[in-house]
């Protein structure tokens, strides 16, 4: 049985118990920010961008298994470019 998905909110509320579960992990790991948008589009941008044949598993796999820190700077890098973007707001 193959699972297919008519929208990425959809994909969003299945994988949710694992971005959930992941977001407990980095909390209890002190990285309190990271939040479960932030997991989902760290792995959509870097991981699933350009995949083929994902299936649902694979993506809970990355989802539980990619390390803290790849998170942690990713949020850090929006971060810092979204504050950059603001300051170049209000010099122009």
């Amino acid at each position: 049985m193959e699972n297919k998905f008519n929208s990425q909110t959809e994909l969003y509320n299945k994988v949710r118990p694992a971005l959930r579960t992941k977001r407990h992990e980095l909390y209890r790991n002190g990285l309190t920010f990271i939040k479960e948008i932030d997991i989902w589009n760290y792995n959509k941008e870097k991981k699933w961008k350009n995949a083929k044949g994902l299936t649902l598993a694979s993506l809970v796999d990355d989802i539980l298994n990619t390390p803290d820190t790849e998170y942690d700077n990713y949020v850090k890098e929006k971060l810092m470019r979204m504050n950059k973007a603001s300051k170049s707001d209000k010099q122009g």
